[in-house]
């Protein structure tokens, strides 16, 4: 969507800061122990304590409040009875809808002990996201944000996954407005305008550039099992930096 009034700006901080909040008190039980069930009700119960609605479960049925993904499965992990293990890489998404307005964000971490491997995957992810977000102005050409993104990972001995991207978002989860591709394609002539509201998701990868869907119909993981990271925030693009909408 493109911003049209103040209206739209305060109803997408609102919910942008419900998504913030769930990801934070998810963050803050990710331990060994846990079951990705008893995780996502936290998430769950944090999304309805303010009023809000779980937007998977509202836009497409999914079977969880939240996306909970696990190791090489790195998105749309249902919640389940699954325990999470020391050292497993864990990925929170979590999308919201409240009012008409829509806002989308993702985290990645460690439970327990700390890998260097893996932490430094992680960084390398957390960086694609900071530099996409500063070249994400109004005027520039949608395939810098893929560049940078692509560039990031490439310089740190990364790769980043074909498959999935960033998108338009905000009176829908998905609307269709662009795709944010996490690589750089030359024959995107799209640019970013001021007041568009847009996800932005890198997918840094130790080797995997492609994803194939499980046999539950929802997640996705990589094929030869290697680990992902990602991070995302929902922004709506300025002349300037963007404005973050899911941070606390």
């Amino acid at each position: 969507m493109s911003i049209k009034s103040d209206k739209d700006i305060i109803g997408l901080r609102r919910v942008g800061r419900i998504v913030a909040l769930a990801i934070e008190e998810m963050k803050n039980h990710v331990v060994p122990g846990i079951t990705t069930a008893a995780l996502d009700k936290i998430g769950e119960e944090v999304i309805l304590r303010h009023g809000a609605r779980p937007a998977p479960r509202l836009v497409y049925k999914f079977p969880g409040a939240t996306c909970i993904s696990i190791n090489e499965n790195i998105a749309h992990g249902i919640p389940g009875n699954q325990i999470i293990e020391n050292g497993d890489l864990v990925n929170i998404d979590v999308s919201v809808e409240l009012d008409g307005y829509f806002a989308d964000s993702g985290y990645t971490l460690q439970a327990g002990d700390q890998d260097e491997e893996i932490q430094r995957l992680c960084a390398c992810a957390k960086k694609a996201l900071e530099e996409a977000l500063k070249v994400a102005k109004a005027g520039v050409r949608l395939n810098q944000v893929g560049r940078i993104i692509e560039k990031t990972a490439k310089n740190e001995g990364y790769t980043t996954i074909k498959d999935l991207c960033g998108h338009g978002i905000g009176r829908a989860l998905h609307d269709g407005s662009c795709d944010v591709l996490n690589y750089y394609d030359p024959l995107d002539r799209q640019r970013l305008k001021e007041g568009m509201v847009v996800a932005i998701e890198p997918f840094v990868s130790m080797k995997a550039r492609r994803i194939k869907q499980t046999e539950d119909g929802w997640t996705l993981t990589t094929p030869e099992g290697s680990l992902v990271a990602q991070y995302e925030h929902t922004v709506i693009i300025t002349k300037k930096e963007p404005i973050i909408l899911t941070k606390v």
